[in-house]
């Protein structure tokens, strides 16, 4: 049995801080089905490339997403991660 998804992993880890901006990267982890390392490593490219910030609250993290950024893939050129969002109902 194949086990592809729609969604990849980037996808997925923004999904979980759309739906709570405090979850830890162990917490992602479970919830996505990847190492917490992959997590880390995923939350690094999303922070690079400007789609999330995180500030620290204690000892938490507390990420913001930027829905206006735009999608990377050339067939999305011109439709915002907002527009994805929308559609999955978030």
């Amino acid at each position: 049995m194949s086990h592809w998804t729609f969604l990849t992993n980037h996808a997925q880890v923004l999904l979980c801080l759309v739906h709570n901006t405090h979850c830890t990267a162990r917490e992602v982890a479970t919830l996505v089905g990847i190492t917490e390392r992959a997590v880390q490593r995923i939350l690094a490219d999303l922070e690079a490339d400007g789609y999330i910030t995180r500030q620290r609250d204690g000892r938490r993290n507390v990420y913001a997403v930027h829905a206006e950024r735009p999608m990377r893939h050339p067939a999305q050129r011109g439709r915002a991660v907002r527009d994805l969002l929308l559609i999955l109902g978030e």
